[in-house]
């Protein structure tokens, strides 16, 4: 019997590091040479910036071993890279590894990312693995694209240093009729009338989607917050039973497109309830077509209440897709966990 549960055991490990494996597929390494400077200047973000008479410096890898030994403060690096069109419809991801202590992220100058606080609120984020989507509408087919990292290194080792760095897919495409994996507005707050279509969030802050909110600037909040993303609604859809997958949030959610209500989990009579597996469900929405304006601007607003720990929106896929994608997209991951069923029967 002792030998069967290692048998066992050893295929659920085996099985289990070719699922985590498959799961995000490296399409292109990023490891080697990248253009780098210390300093500090938003410009170097931008896509056409000329970068040639810049250091290059080996990531990953730190800078303090590539001739800036003892160097604390901001620094930049630049790399160039080539997207080919047979990526187009995929879930795109760039993993950067650990990244000492803080960094925000651009593709072809368009902000794909943040983790940890920059002075003068400075909170390292040394230890926290990168891992940005990238929206398929900041990349340029069949043309060169750019990634430019802004660091802030408070102490000790500083830049992009451990693990594999490139640009990932999901081991299965998610075909998204609209992604909304990205950059939304974010408050720390409760504040009812931010579900209404109308309201002025223009001095909210920006978060990235998927990740937890504890990594992009808001370290130890539990409480509520609220999401805010405006979308185009392709026609094509209409007629259709349309899902709104929102991956999986910590801990509950109420959602909201154009001001009504499309979903929630948790109990939301009075001060948010919930179960100690809520975190850990994946979120699916239907939508009735009324919902949406087609052709037009919309608007998703998402209500988030963390009673304890990390708190957000941290995992994808966050999207709209018809019912019919969504369906064969549910077959593969059910299938997948089939085999666990089986195998401990």
């Amino acid at each position: 019997m002792r030998i069967k549960y290692k048998i066992l055991l050893m295929l659920v490990i085996i099985f289990s590091g070719s699922v985590l494996a498959q799961e995000y597929k490296n399409v292109l390494s990023l490891r080697g040479k990248w253009k780098f400077s210390i300093g500090d200047d938003k410009k170097w973000a931008d896509f056409n910036f000329d970068d040639k008479n810049w250091e290059e410096i080996y990531a990953p890898s730190s800078w303090e071993d590539q001739g800036f030994h003892g160097y604390n403060g901001y620094a930049w690096y630049r790399k160039h890279f080539y997207y080919k069109d047979n990526l187009k419809g995929r879930n795109i991801y760039l993993q950067l590894g650990d990244i000492d202590d803080v960094d925000q992220v651009y593709v072809n100058g368009k902000l794909v990312g943040f983790t940890g606080s920059f002075p003068p609120n400075y909170r390292t984020a040394y230890n926290i693995f990168r891992n940005y989507p990238i929206p398929e509408s900041y990349l340029k087919e069949n043309s060169d694209n750019v990634i430019a990292v802004r660091v802030y290194d408070g102490e000790l080792s500083g830049g992009i240093l451990y693990k594999n760095i490139g640009i990932y897919t999901l081991g299965s495409p998610i075909l998204f009729d609209v992604n909304l994996e990205g950059e939304w507005k974010f408050k720390p707050d409760d504040i009812g009338e931010a579900k209404e279509p109308y309201f002025n969030d223009s001095k909210w802050g920006r978060i990235i989607v998927p990740g937890y909110w504890e990594s992009q600037g808001y370290a130890d909040y539990d409480g509520y917050a609220w999401y805010r993303k405006k979308f185009y609604m392709p026609e094509n859809l209409k007629g259709k039973k349309i899902m709104l997958c929102l991956g999986k949030i910590d801990d509950v959610d109420q959602v909201f497109i154009n001001g009504k209500i499309v979903g929630q989990t948790g109990d939301w009579n009075g001060t948010p309830e919930y179960s100690g597996e809520d975190y850990q469900k994946f979120r699916a929405y239907y939508v009735p077509e009324d919902k949406f304006n087609f052709n037009k601007e919309n608007v998703i607003t998402i209500r988030v209440y963390d009673g304890f720990q990390d708190g957000g929106i941290y995992q994808g896929p966050i999207g709209i897709m018809s019912q019919d994608k969504y369906s064969k997209f549910w077959t593969q991951r059910k299938n997948d966990k089939n085999f666990f069923d089986w195998l401990f029967q």
